[in-house]
């Protein structure tokens, strides 16, 4: 389900809003001056999935450092720009994509058109960014307290004073490590503009945490409708966020294509070490473009009536295994060699489908 009558708009090619897809995007956490770590990196997000990446822009240094990464990637690049707006205006002449600003922290209205007027000059959009870290006083002071209406009202203002200067090529993102809260404030947004959305919970945490709250969060704003791309922020590997990001999309029906694997929570009748066969098998799968689901079993008995519904399995027993498709016990095979037994099925999988 998507919001309907969504602005369009083009990011390095890359269409988000109307019927477009959902994007994935992610954040770099090298230091973008340091360019060839930073080209790896986004390289890495590249391979993952990711369809958009933003960079931090600190200096000019970083703001400099834009135009050599340009040429080494293959995906639109966003600069994060806060404060300064001669980073901005960097940014933009070294061939940024888009631009993240918040309008109420770059300066005077003079120091804002002159960023709007450079975006409007190469006709690059511009991301809108409200934290509810970040309100005014004067919001917080009508609500009482920081909430999903102040976040809202915070974020149209910003958008009208670019639209007021005749820029509307936007995207908005309002975000709050408060799950519930940054639902909230999707939801009343989402019925006052019809500018693309990306969605996040911001500050979500670690891995685990992190996962839980964004896939609760952005869950519910995606089955509602809302949003065009998204980001699973994660205190780690930029890569993590990507794949939480392409599960999160798929569980919903958001996304085809790549492998899907399920694995059983293990129990007193597992002998192998199905904990960490699942974990090599989830990274080995990444570089596959199937459409298919696997199925990683620990238990030969259950195993294969486990994996009946997955196109393709492996199921552990006491020093063996089986291999098993649409839920037929294919060969018997010693534990050491069930995940190259697996990947030769994926390998050769377009073979005698």
């Amino acid at each position: 389900m998507l919001r309907e009558n969504t602005k369009v708009v083009n990011i390095g090619g890359v269409k988000i809003g109307g019927n477009n897809p959902i994007a994935i995007q992610s954040m770099c956490n090298t230091k973008t001056e340091d360019v060839a770590a930073t080209v790896a990196q986004i390289h890495a997000l590249e391979d993952a999935g990711c369809q958009i990446i933003r960079v931090a822009v600190p200096d000019m240094k970083a703001a400099q450092a834009i135009k050599k990464i340009k040429k080494q990637i293959h995906i639109p690049l966003v600069g994060d720009i806060h404060f300064d707006y001669r980073l901005a205006l960097a940014a933009i002449e070294n061939g940024v994509d888009k631009i993240r600003i918040n309008p109420g922290n770059i300066g005077s209205m003079d120091r804002i058109k002159a960023v709007v007027d450079a975006a409007k000059m190469k006709n690059i959009p511009i991301r809108v960014g409200v934290n509810s870290g970040s309100l005014e006083k004067h919001i917080i002071e009508k609500y009482g307290h920081v909430t999903a209406e102040g976040i809202v009202e915070s974020a149209l203002d910003k958008v009208r004073i670019i639209e007021d200067l005749g820029y509307d090529n936007l995207v908005i993102s309002i975000k709050s490590s408060d799950v519930m809260m940054c639902v909230k404030a999707h939801e009343l947004i989402a019925k006052e503009t019809s500018y693309p959305l990306h969605i996040g919970i911001t500050e979500s945490g670690t891995i685990i945490s992190g996962n839980i709250k964004s896939a609760v969060g952005l869950g519910i704003m995606l089955y509602e409708g809302i949003g065009n791309t998204i980001r699973v922020s994660l205190t780690g590997d930029p890569v993590e966020e990507v794949k939480s990001a392409k599960l999160i999309l798929k569980a919903l029906g958001l996304r085809k294509g790549g492998i899907e694997v399920v694995s059983c929570p293990t129990c007193g009748r597992t002998c192998i070490d199905l904990i960490g066969l699942a974990n090599k098998v989830e990274n080995m799968v990444q570089s596959y473009d199937l459409d298919i689901k696997v199925a990683v079993m620990g238990c030969a008995v259950n195993g294969p009536g486990e994996a009946k519904e997955a196109d393709v399995g492996i199921a552990g027993g006491k020093g063996e295994g089986l291999l098993i498709k649409k839920g037929q016990i294919v060969k018997k095979l010693p534990e050491d060699q069930l995940l190259n037994a697996l990947k030769y099925e994926l390998d050769h999988w377009g073979d005698v489908q």
